[in-house]
């Protein structure tokens, strides 16, 4: 038997999931890997809109007090999930525990069941946020999910988490008020017309 066969038992096997995502985050810098339903998927990296519409969604966390005492408010921070065997997410920004750092799973990934919200800002892939998300992050029991569909410039609130999808799913237009469920740690509105605008390119 040759020392190369006793070192590489399982030549013939796929390497494992993770791996390959580890290995695409480290050869596509600013993008975004994730394993979601068992599928490997990548996101562009976002562009100056979507980073703006992220600064002006942290705003009103912060001012309510979020992001001090119990909960903190992060920016793409990885979201262990329970869909699969490895699969996990990367929200765009989140309200999780103060504890967080306790609850390491795998992978730089968090439990669950620290995060209070998660909100996505859509890319060219938004149908991800808007379908392959829902179900996973409603899997996951992630009470609030969030999302700034810049294409068709609305806001969506998702809350009441069941097994595939979420209960409750309010649609805002520009001119509304977003608000939040309190079970968040405060009261907070989002602007829809704001986050629409910080959205599109500037012209």
């Amino acid at each position: 038997m040759s020392a190369a066969a006793v070192e590489h038992p399982c030549d013939d096997e796929p390497e494992p999931m993770l791996v390959t995502a580890n290995r695409l985050t480290e050869r596509l810098p600013g993008h975004r890997v994730e394993i979601i339903g068992g599928v490997i998927t990548v996101a562009p990296r976002p562009d100056g809109p979507h980073a703006r519409a992220l600064t002006k969604l942290m705003r009103p966390f912060i001012t309510a007090g979020l992001d001090d005492g119990e909960t903190e408010v992060l920016q793409a921070v990885g979201l262990w999930l329970p869909g699969g065997p490895e699969d996990y997410a990367i929200p765009d920004l989140a309200i999780v525990d103060a504890d967080l750092d306790a609850h390491l799973v795998e992978n730089n990934c968090y439990d669950p069941a620290c995060f209070r919200l998660v909100l996505e800002v859509t890319s060219g892939n938004y149908q991800a946020d808007l379908r392959n998300k829902v179900v996973a992050y409603a899997e996951a029991k992630i009470p609030v999910y969030v999302i700034v569909d810049r294409r068709h410039g609305r806001v969506h609130v998702l809350t009441e988490p069941l097994a595939s999808g979420y209960d409750r799913h309010e649609v805002y237009a520009p001119g509304q008020q977003a608000p939040l469920p309190a079970s968040i740690g405060a009261e907070v509105s989002l602007d829809v017309a704001e986050l629409v605008r910080a959205g599109r390119p500037k012209g």
